[in-house]
């Protein structure tokens, strides 16, 4: 810093003088050098870069150092457009413009040269150059026995096109605009937006630098010494150092967005923390048969040890046994041979309605009440990987429980959930559960897909699944569920679920992610 700081003082206060005839000189040595600030009232950093022959970015970083030191001087941006040569229009600069190369390729006198060779021999300038050199009248084309041929028209030529760019390059140019413009065309030149400062002398203008105190120490105070000290001035607006903290997973944050509308919403969250289910509380509670393909291997986890449940009602479970053997409650079941061995597989849940069948059941026996559930956790389900699907991912879901409610209510509390996710446009279609009915699934209107995706699935629990619990027949329940992991994959821009969860995951992304804001209304 303190190098910037005496490059700065250079830069600013000695500068080479190589204007004649301009007054306000103090004679310091040969060259004689200008005093830029004590004599006049400003200056331009292009300027200090010109005179200096220093790189501009250098110029700049050196007033903003002395900037950072108070009020020594004060910079004002300004901004101007200049006219810059491309790669192409140095190349030609450098070695002449392609008609030049082209007419220099053309041996004089009336024998000429084949275009095939010409074009062999000026390489990428030949077909643009041949068309420019034609059209200057430089050259002219003409066939002897089938070959077409060139040959010069003139003895000699001014290469005006590289004459121009050389003065367009050193800022002296007196070129029309139409030829510019011309240049533009062809991509010999750009022009290109340059941020300069004007710099002027300070209310604390000085030519000495004094180091800035950060901090009033005892010493200082014991000696007296910050009576005359400067000290820096605090930058209240500042960021502070990041703190080494830990930062919530864009799952949890757009979980926190679900729990509150759940709330707002009047609904109590379920106990989810049992991710091993019985198949009995898992399918059977929820009136799915065992021989339902959702319970063979490939789409289910079983486990090995333990491999079976020694937990079950057992006078729920004969319930249960009945209403799938013979039928019950006014259903004629589906009439197979229900297997208990089957009900006492252990199985990693495949969705959280496991859970929502055990606290309608505990609600049955403890006295029904009007109740609103939700739950938002993990499921397991045994699924080929790929961009949008994983082996575990997270089941948002409410269920509601009230005396004669409808299909109706079903439709408007959906509504209303995903109106308070920024939702406004949803529409069913009928669909099959094994434990609602009737059944729908949900879609929403994407606006920046510009149509209709599913995002969900609900229905009417069945009297197979409500009665056998106890609940009084005249209570109606109804739920939908959806997945966090899409929502989440919308709302932060992620194409691949793998990208989201899993080894994969970029731990930056998670440091640098913002706090997940659904537009709620």
């Amino acid at each position: 810093r303190l190098h910037g700081v005496k490059f700065t003082i250079r830069c600013l206060v000695k500068a080479e003088f190589l204007r004649k005839g301009l007054k306000g000189i103090t004679t310091l040595s040969q060259p004689t050098h200008r005093m830029y600030l004590t004599h006049t009232d400003g200056v331009s950093s292009l300027q200090l870069a010109t005179e200096l022959e220093e790189d501009h970015q250098k110029i700049v970083g050196a007033i903003k150092s002395l900037q950072s030191l108070g009020d020594i001087v004060e910079a004002e941006q300004a901004t101007s457009s200049r006219w810059e040569l491309t790669a192409e229009g140095s190349s030609i600069v450098k070695n002449g413009s392609h008609e030049a190369l082209v007419f220099k390729a053309v041996p004089p006198g009336e024998e000429g040269i084949p275009q095939p060779d010409l074009m062999k021999a000026t390489g990428a300038s030949g077909k643009i150059g041949m068309s420019k050199a034609i059209q200057a009248g430089w050259l002219k084309v003409k066939k002897e026995g089938g070959v077409t041929k060139l040959t010069r028209t003139v003895e000699s030529i001014v290469d005006t096109v590289k004459k121009n760019l050389e003065e367009l390059e050193k800022g002296t140019s007196t070129v029309e605009a139409n030829v510019i413009n011309d240049y533009k065309k062809r991509k010999l030149m750009q022009q290109v937006t340059v941020t300069s400062f004007i710099v002027r002398r300070g209310a604390g203008f000085t030519t000495t630098i004094e180091k800035q105190e950060t901090e009033l120490t005892p010493e200082l105070i014991a000696s007296g010494a910050w009576k005359t000290k400067k000290f820096k001035p605090y930058n209240f607006n500042a960021l502070g150092t990041p703190l080494a903290v830990g930062h919530l997973h864009p799952l949890l944050k757009v979980r926190s967005e679900f729990l509150e509308i759940f709330m707002e919403m009047g609904f109590s969250e379920m106990p989810t923390n049992k991710y091993i289910e019985s198949s009995f509380w898992n399918f059977d509670a929820l009136f799915v048969p065992q021989k339902h393909p959702a319970r063979d291997d490939h789409d289910t986890f079983f486990l090995s040890r333990p491999a079976k449940t020694t937990s079950v009602p057992e006078d729920y479970l004969e319930r249960v046994k009945k209403v799938h053997s013979v039928g019950d409650f006014g259903s004629q079941g589906y009439r197979y041979e229900w297997k208990r061995e089957e009900a006492e597989k252990n199985v990693l849940r495949t969705h959280t309605t496991a859970v929502s069948a055990r606290m309608l059941h505990k609600l049955a026996q403890e006295g029904f009440k009007p109740s609103k559930f939700f739950s938002i956790d993990k499921v397991f389900r045994n699924e080929t990987l790929d961009a949008t699907h994983l082996a575990e991912f997270h089941q948002v879901e409410g269920v509601v429980c009230d005396r004669n409610i409808t299909l109706g209510d079903l439709l408007g509390i959906i509504k209303e959930f995903f109106r308070r996710l920024g939702i406004e446009k949803v529409r069913f279609k009928p669909a099959y559960n094994p434990y609602t009915e009737p059944s729908m699934e949900v879609f929403a209107y994407h606006p920046g897909l510009k149509k209709w995706v599913e995002v969900g699935n609900s229905g009417m629990f069945r009297p197979e699944l409500l009665l056998p619990m106890g609940i009084p027949p005249d209570v109606r329940c109804h739920g939908w569920g959806l997945s966090l992991e899409r929502p989440t994959m919308i709302r932060y821009g992620i194409d691949n679920i793998r990208d989201l969860v899993g080894p994969r995951v970029d731990l930056q992304m998670v440091y640098n992610n913002p706090l997940c804001r659904l537009d709620k209304h």
